[in-house]
């Protein structure tokens, strides 16, 4: 049995020189020290010494198990510590190099001309309301004038998700909420995401309205014209004019196409125009007598304007846009072109 220690102490001896990773301590301790290792198989066959001999043999064994653990534990910690050490080099960080730059990024231009607008008519005292995407027919049709058999729901291609739901159409479904809820004077903004099936180069199923009601004692179309004309000046620039064009919406009477001078060519006409010299920009009218009546307003006391935008329109004229589904592409070459 001593020579069977003195060999197995030498044969670890020499183990111990060749362990130089924590996976090979681990492997080598297993070896031994395992539960079918060397020195394990030595207290297994304590059953085949005489019995007289076994508590010699069981001490020298199990001297030789502590000497081992002993060993094993302090390379253990030894190949701990220079990993460690190891580890801590790879990973050191010269805080004296220049950091690395992160690029800025870019607000959308959706974004940007919200705001923009929002904030041109937060400073003529508006004040924001949005509604829900999620619409009733009464809201987004019946209660803007109009009914289930009004022609001029042909205009509009709606998202039905029943026979009551749909994804509005329009934002001007805000508009009866806020004058069902809130007496005269009114004067909201309401900013949302509208559907329609619809989808080619200057139009998508999916995008931004932003309607704008008035209502109180007095209110005029002069109102409103000089309140369009404000708008030009400061989306457009300075010089900027616009006019109207009597046209058709079933919730105002009279009701308007609002164009602005073109601004690329001062109205001289070119591509942008069409050679006309000016751009249609957004609608707008008179709020209908029959919606407001309809929302408790008198009609004999109060009128109103309402008026409606598309963002991405308004985005496209102020940067030069061409098509308008790069504005839904989330193409990053193009959105970082836009600083705000």
């Amino acid at each position: 049995m001593q020579d069977k220690i003195e060999q197995l102490k030498s044969k670890l001896a020499q183990a111990f020189a060749d362990i130089h990773s924590s996976e090979s301590l681990f492997q080598t301790k297993m070896k031994y020290l395992g539960k079918t290792g060397e020195i394990s198989e030595l207290m297994k066959g304590m059953r085949d010494i005489p019995k007289e001999e076994r508590p010699e043999a069981g001490k020298i064994i199990n001297a030789l198990r502590a000497w081992a653990e002993e060993k094993f534990a302090d390379l253990d910690r030894t190949l701990k510590e220079i990993e460690l050490n190891k580890q801590y080099k790879k990973e050191a960080v010269d805080v004296t190099l220049p950091g690395n730059r992160q690029p800025s990024g870019a607000y959308h231009p959706n974004t940007l001309v919200r705001r923009e607008l929002i904030s041109i008519f937060s400073g003529m005292g508006f004040t924001v309301f949005e509604g829900p995407e999620i619409e009733t027919d009464y809201y987004n049709f019946t209660a803007l004038n109009t009914p289930k058999d009004h022609p001029a729901r042909d205009m509009q291609d709606t998202f039905y998700i029943t026979d009551d739901l749909l994804l509005r159409t329009q934002t001007s479904a805000g508009q009866i909420r806020v004058m069902e809820k809130c007496k005269p004077p009114i004067k909201i903004l309401s900013p949302g995401k509208v559907y329609r099936s619809d989808d080619d180069a200057t139009h998508s199923p999916m995008f931004s309205q932003m309607e704008g009601l008035v209502v109180d004692k007095g209110i005029t179309l002069c109102d409103l014209k000089g309140m369009l004309d404000e708008f030009a000046r400061k989306i457009f620039g300075e010089g900027v004019k616009t006019r109207l064009r009597p046209s058709y919406f079933p919730f105002t009477e009279p009701s308007v196409e609002v164009d602005v001078s073109c601004f690329e060519c001062g109205g001289k006409g070119c591509r942008l125009c069409k050679g006309t010299g000016w751009i249609e920009v957004l609608g707008a009218g008179m709020v209908n007598r029959h919606v407001l009546e309809g929302c408790g307003v008198d009609p004999e006391e109060y009128s109103g304007f309402a008026f409606g935008m598309g963002i991405e329109r308004i985005a496209m004229l102020k940067y030069g846009i061409n098509n308008m589904k790069l504005l839904f592409e989330g193409d990053v070459r193009f959105l970082k072109q836009f600083k705000g």
